[in-house]
């Protein structure tokens, strides 16, 4: 049966060798299996006849409508040439169009007879028009009936022939096919029992002809359920063979350097969650496996708190901490607030990055050897084959999607025994999206912000508000707070209408005249950028013109405004990291979104999201739900290595949890899926009960994992 599957697309009947190399070179088809799993993408009830007249003032779909041809006529020259029937519906005409095989088609249609057309409609000037429909005969005895999918088509594939309808005929032979009657199972009986899925067979045949909407909506399930069960196999399966292979140092004790730090330096109370996430660490730091976990927070929550003392653990149990982060600035930050905290306790800190001098960075590259210094805080220098330890037992990697994956892994090599990650990100990503682009990492959430923040007050502004804004602006200053004012473009364009930075620090310069402006963009040079910054971390400069070069890594408690100009033309995700600049003291803080008055629909959603709350985890979920989950920030880089067919992570996350606890339970039940020698996790409290499936069930799971994953990146061994 697999190798009915695997038999090459050419042998399929109506196929051959022809169609079979263009299926395969456009749409990866090139076997029975991924015919089968090239499901329509949209399906259409072809018991619906429209009238021409319906089609006003709509924008429709793939539509049918019946009528006859009333003439031919060619139009244009060369590779202009078309042609160009009116059809007739019986009381109002549209046109036909077609661009290759011109002279099969201006013969095949006779005009009088009665056919129905199918196709996406469009109007050029007050004209309906379908390119290249699929026609057939109307057959009065056998009338269309049900539905009938849609499938992603290229240009190529049209011009040479291949339709909806001929892709449809091919999976119809397929499908009548006499092997195709024994395909295997794919999921275990235990799991379809279970989850009341629809048997495979059946999945697939109403995936592709559906008998009505009930059919099509649990063939689909059915599909999600086995895609995302395999994508969670796949991760989950790394992951324990992950902690198999990698040991990790054991950090048995909490000691002086922990406990002083505690008991009399720290500046504020712990939050619960801070708390309960430094449990979390604990807990992995004394299993004897490799700690490898991310950590989420929102801005201001208090992540790089828990990152020191967590580092703190490893400098008591006689270990370096490491802290990577991918700007200098952000990088310099760091450090002064680990040293500010770690020199009342007696811990050596440094900071390493591009700009460290030469004398400096040898006595560095010292005092690491040596094991005198304890923390080392830095860039991407710190990846560099100079740099060695005495004994790392910790890496914490700030925004990690800003790294390259060959950049991560050459930290890991430093060391005999790889040391333990903790990963920070201060961009919130919805649960369902953390559980497959980090699956290989547990997870801990600070969800909670220190007590005495304010929420950051977030307003909708236009330009007809500018005078208000600028009162806004004008108080807080006089107040002695500092203004963040972020544009999206240098230089003026005259192609988009967006406010550029250039003219927005003219503008700031002579509306505030008695308050100094400094300004920041990317194409700075470093030396320069860094002048301008610390001219307002200094204060010296009350107000920033900047591009988004400050979203990540600019901590100036004294700023209480941000105004974002175009603020139509930024992320969700974006906006809030760009919001969570100001709000980090104890005072009133605004950020400002000044947009177009006239916004898109999805626009005004994004920004009415953000005036609506500040949980950045609400606002990840929305942008997901927006965007989709390939556009988020950061998870093309950082481990959705494969394509999802049917399943909608932003859409799907009830599914996906059951997909998750079914594939844990399936893979503790039979470890001979993993690598030999790898004891599967043990089950916590509310997990699934493990499943132990058949031996044949076993080897179709494994097969089924191979074939999905053959090309992807083992990203639990480097991430």
């Amino acid at each position: 049966m697999a190798n009915f599957l695997e038999t090459d697309i050419k042998f399929l009947k109506g196929v051959g060798e022809a169609r079979g190399r263009l299926l395969a070179s456009e749409i990866e088809v090139a076997t029975f299996r991924d015919l089968l799993y090239y499901f329509p993408f949209r399906h259409i009830d072809r018991s619906r006849f429209y009238s021409i007249a319906e089609l006003e003032g709509q924008d429709l779909p793939a539509i049918q409508i019946k009528g006859h041809f009333i003439s031919f006529r060619e139009d244009g020259e060369g590779s202009r040439k078309r042609l160009i029937g009116v059809f007739s519906d019986g009381k109002r005409m549209m046109e036909t169009v077609w661009f290759s095989k011109i002279k099969q088609f201006s013969t095949l249609y006779k005009p009088g007879v009665e056919y129905v057309i199918f196709g996406k409609p469009s109007s050029f000037r007050s004209v309906w028009s379908i390119a290249h429909p699929e026609v057939e005969i109307y057959d009065a005895e056998k009338p269309p009936t049900g539905f009938r999918g849609v499938y992603s088509l290229t240009e190529t594939m049209r011009k040479r022939g291949i339709s909806t309808r001929l892709l449809q005929t091919l999976v119809g032979n397929l499908c009548s096919h006499p092997l195709f009657t024994s395909l295997k199972e794919t999921l275990p009986a235990e799991i379809i029992r279970r989850y009341n899925l629809m048997p495979l067979k059946e999945a697939l045949f109403q995936m592709h002809f559906p008998a009505d909407m009930r059919s099509l909506q649990r063939a689909t399930e059915r599909m999600k359920f086995e895609e995302l069960f395999f994508v969670e196999a796949h991760i989950l399966r790394y992951s324990m063979e992950r902690g198999a292979k990698l040991p990790g140092y054991v950090f048995p004790s909490i000691g002086e350097k922990f406990n002083g730090f505690y008991f009399n330096v720290l500046p504020f109370q712990l939050t619960g969650a801070q708390k309960r996430v430094l449990k979390e660490i604990r807990a992995d730091m004394k299993t004897g496996r490799q700690m490898n976990r991310l950590l989420q927070g929102d801005v201001g929550s208090g992540k790089t708190m828990v990152a020191f003392m967590t580092m703190l653990m490893a400098v008591d149990n006689g270990f370096q901490a490491a802290l990577m982060a991918p700007t200098e600035i952000l990088a310099t930050q760091h450090f002064e607030s680990l040293r500010q905290w770690a020199d009342p306790i007696g811990v050596k800190v440094a900071l390493l990055t591009g700009s460290t001098r030469t004398r400096e960075r040898r006595a560095i590259h010292e005092g690491l050897l040596s094991g005198e210094i304890q923390i080392i805080v830095g860039t991407h220098a710190l990846i560099e084959d100079t740099v060695q330890f005495r004994q790392l037992g910790l890496v914490v990697i700030d925004e990690q999607h800003r790294f390259g994956v060959a950049q991560r892994a050459k930290m890991w090599s430093k060391n005999r025994v790889v040391p333990h990650v903790l990963v920070m990100t201060a961009t919130p990503i919805p649960r369902t999206l953390a559980m497959t682009v980090y699956g290989d990492l547990e997870v801990s959430v600070i969800d909670e912000l220190p007590p005495g923040r304010k929420p950051v007050t977030t307003l909708l502004r236009f330009d007809s508000n500018r005078m208000e804004v600028d009162r806004l602006i004008v108080s807080q200053l006089r107040e002695g707070r500092q203004v963040y004012i972020v544009y999206p473009l240098i230089s003026e364009n005259e192609k988009l209408d967006l406010k550029s930075l250039e003219e927005g620090y003219k503008r700031t310069c002579e509306t505030f005249p008695s308050f100094r402006v400094c300004f920041v963009h990317g194409r700075m040079k470093p030396e320069e950028k860094d002048h301008q910054m610390e001219l307002f971390v200094s204060g010296q400069a009350r107000i920033m013109v900047a591009t988004t070069v400050i979203e990540v890594g600019v901590n100036v408690p004294n700023a209480s405004v941000m105004v974002i100009e175009n603020a139509e033309r930024f992320g969700l995700s974006q906006l809030h990291q760009l919001r969570g600049r100001v709000g980090r003291g104890a005072d009133q803080s605004y950020c400002i979104l000044m947009s177009k008055a006239k916004a898109g629909g999805d626009t005004k959603k994004r920004l009415a999201i953000m005036t609506e709350t500040t949980d950045g985890f609400l606002i990840s979920e929305a942008d997901m739900k927006i965007r989709g989950p390939g556009d988020m920030e950061g998870t093309q880089q950082s481990g959705l290595a494969f394509n999802l067919r049917v399943a909608d992570l932003s859409r799907d996350g009830q599914i996906l949890t059951r997909a998750r606890e079914a594939a844990l339970a399936v893979l503790r039940g039979n470890p001979a899926l993993l690598a030999p020698g790898c004891i599967p996790t043990e089950p916590r409290p509310g997990d699934l009960t493990p499943i132990t499936v058949s031996n044949e069930e076993r080897e179709i799971i494994a097969r089924e994992l191979s074939l999905r994953f053959a090309k992807t990146v083992d990203w639990s061994q480097i991430s």
